[in-house]
């Protein structure tokens, strides 16, 4: 069963049902999209009410147009972040994605799992900031997912201790790290200009300590280099010139030197100094670079997965959202049905 089956036979239940129903393909939310489109036009309504009152995909379209207007702000992926980022919150939204929950039932479900919390606790503390960012929607004192909710439960599912490894509450410098560290190492220089100067250090320890980054396993950070003078106007001996030729164009450490060419590590310092009195080689410090663990690596991918969604929310959304600035479709008043209804005739 597809997702634009699935939608079409929850038009017949009785039931407000989840966004998007759990299915054996994965299809892409364009796609389904596309299905809803297709079973709009094929539909002959008796009146524009019917929509209203009676559509499911009425009411998944109206839902991706909220989610527009919430998604083009800039600070949307910040809240996003942080309202997942709450053990309790990411257990009731889990609940909220299989199923169709009233504050009584979802209190009951959490008595269960040990925790007692009262029904005005869950409504404010989990359940509003779920409903800010567009995860969860309120109908007939009942929760249920949203489309953007039920996709974005199968990107966190598998990584429920999220708000262990990241600071909840903050403005996601943590999160803009694992992101760049994505795509290769990057020193602490790399980071200036995206965090601030005064945030950057306290950002590394946090991933450090949670252990998603460390740095690079090269502990020597002195790196020899060969000048651009002419090997064959300088007198080397045997072993000058053998250390001189395992210094390779990317530059090497006194270490790996000492590797490359078996020679002891105190005999290797006392040829290169040879080398560059004779202004055959220089030195150069070679900052530290921080690379993601694997556990880092699966925050950052899953973090990805949730900016690549947002992202395909919004091109769904958008053919919605006549001329961009229509954010979402209001429950249409007599007049404006009239008026339909006109038209149609």
């Amino acid at each position: 069963m597809t997702y634009v089956r699935s939608v079409r036979s929850t038009m017949k239940s009785e039931s407000y049902p989840n966004s998007l129903e759990q299915s054996e393909e994965r299809a892409s939310l364009e796609w389904v999209v596309e299905g809803w489109e297709e079973t709009c036009k094929n539909c002959n309504p008796l009146t524009p009410m019917t929509c209203v009152t009676s559509c499911k995909i009425w009411n998944l379209k109206n839902e991706l147009r909220k989610s527009y207007e919430k998604m083009t702000r800039p600070d949307f992926m910040t809240k996003l972040l942080n309202a997942l980022k709450n053990k309790r919150r990411l257990q009731i939204f889990e609940m909220i994605s299989k199923g169709r929950y009233s504050k009584a039932s979802l209190q009951q479900k959490l008595k269960k799992l040990g925790y007692h919390h009262s029904q005005q606790t869950i409504a404010e503390e989990y359940l509003a900031p779920l409903i800010h960012v567009r995860l969860v929607e309120e109908n007939q004192n009942r929760y249920h997912a949203t489309v953007f909710g039920c996709r974005l439960a199968e990107s966190t599912k598998n990584f429920i201790d999220i708000e262990k490894v990241l600071p909840p509450h903050s403005k996601c410098y943590e999160e803009t790290a694992l992101g760049m560290l994505l795509n290769g190492p990057k020193t602490h220089k790399d980071f200036e200009g995206v965090i601030p100067t005064k945030s950057a250090a306290r950002v590394l320890n946090r991933l450090q300590t949670a252990g998603l980054i460390e740095t690079t396993k090269e502990k020597d950070y002195v790196f020899y280099f060969k000048t651009k003078r002419d090997p064959n106007n300088v007198k080397f001996s045997p072993t000058e010139r053998r250390v001189y030729g395992n210094i390779s164009i990317e530059g090497v450490s006194a270490r790996k030197l000492a590797e490359k060419t078996m020679i002891s590590l105190r005999r290797t310092y006392k040829y290169l100094r040879r080398l560059k009195g004779k202004k055959m080689v220089f030195t150069r410090m070679r900052p530290k670079s921080y690379v993601l663990t694997a556990n880092g690596t699966r925050a950052a991918l899953m973090l990805q997965e949730i900016s690549n969604l947002i992202v395909e929310v919004l091109a769904s959304a958008t053919q919605f959202v006549k001329d961009k600035e229509t954010h979402y479709l209001p429950t249409p008043d007599t007049s404006y049905i009239m008026q339909v209804e006109k038209r149609r005739k």
